[in-house]
């Protein structure tokens, strides 16, 4: 058993974190580019047909935001990290507001590996875990596919294992 941590610090430091693909930041830079390229377009076409200066203005607080966006990118990406310990799975996240979630194997009940178009580019996959309780499910984005299949086969072999014994 591990020595209790700090609620205020709530990613402990004597845990192995594994860090997700730095590749990940590309999917995400991608995914972001695009819909601001909507964003963009429809601001400045608004400002274009009627020459309103809200729309000036609109567009120039929407450049801020997205140059704030790719900083919170990079910065939320490294962020990312999951640890196999001995009876659960501890998935990290978030930058102002850190998340930790503690999922034990036992109350695994399936494990999804995804990989859209994006993600397939880069080389990337998903595996999410799902459990009785919806709020518990968590996720590790940005896996190479290798660890992905890897991963999915040791928490549904530790999820069955663990099961057998509840």
């Amino acid at each position: 058993m591990t020595a209790p941590t700090s609620a205020l610090e709530p990613w402990p430091e004597t845990v192995d974190w594994r860090p997700v693909s730095r590749n990940l930041i590309w999917v995400e830079l991608i995914q972001y580019g695009i819909f601001m390229i909507f964003v963009f377009g429809g601001l400045g076409i608004g400002w274009a047909l009627t020459g309103h200066w809200l729309f000036g203005l609109a567009l120039a607080l929407s450049v801020v935001q997205a140059v704030w966006r790719v900083i919170v990118i990079f910065r939320a990406v490294k962020a990312w990290g999951y640890a196999e310990r001995d009876n659960d799975l501890l998935v990290r996240h978030g930058l102002l507001v850190r998340r930790l979630s503690i999922v034990p194997y036992a109350r695994m009940q399936f494990v999804d590996v995804t990989a859209g178009p994006l993600e397939r580019a880069f080389g990337l996959a998903t595996v999410q875990l799902h459990t009785a309780a919806a709020a518990s499910d968590a996720k590790v984005p940005g896996l190479p596919p290798e660890e992905a299949s890897r991963l999915r086969d040791r928490l549904t072999a530790l999820g069955e294992d663990r099961a057998e014994g509840l």
